[in-house]
């Protein structure tokens, strides 16, 4: 799943971090590089709470529909990919049918964007969760 974050940075100060979608997660870092890294380990974090507590993992907005609200002027923008299907629970192999046509796709689309099949299966199927407003 990706998420904007936006970075801010005051003079004497590191790079701080909030992920609008995720009330309460910020980060910080000693530089920009360092500032995005940490706050994929934020997201993380926050997420394997919302799912240790049975909670719903928000769905993540566009830049768009944050880059105009008072509390993020002047800040930086970017966006963080969080693979969900590694957070909070064991692995379980599964067997599925799907037509070839639908799996060629999902393979080509997983491999242009550094992601397995099973990524972006698990990814796909939080975020449809997530869109619906159930957990």
């Amino acid at each position: 799943m990706r998420f904007p974050i936006v970075i801010h940075k005051d003079k004497d100060s590191d790079y701080g971090v909030i992920v609008p979608d995720l009330p309460g997660c910020y980060s910080a870092g000693d530089t920009a590089d360092d500032a995005l890294s940490k706050a994929i380990e934020a997201i993380e974090c926050h997420i394997e709470g919302l799912l240790a507590d049975g909670e719903p993992v928000p769905a993540a907005k566009s830049l768009e529909e944050h880059q105009h609200k008072r509390d993020y002027a002047g800040g930086i923008w970017a966006m963080v990919n969080v693979d969900l299907s590694k957070l909070s629970g064991q692995v379980r192999r599964i067997n599925i049918t799907m037509p070839e046509r639908i799996l060629s796709q999902i393979d080509s689309y997983a491999s242009s964007h550094g992601e397995t099949r099973s990524g972006l299966l698990a990814h796909a199927a939080l975020e449809y969760i997530s869109s619906q407003g159930r957990s």
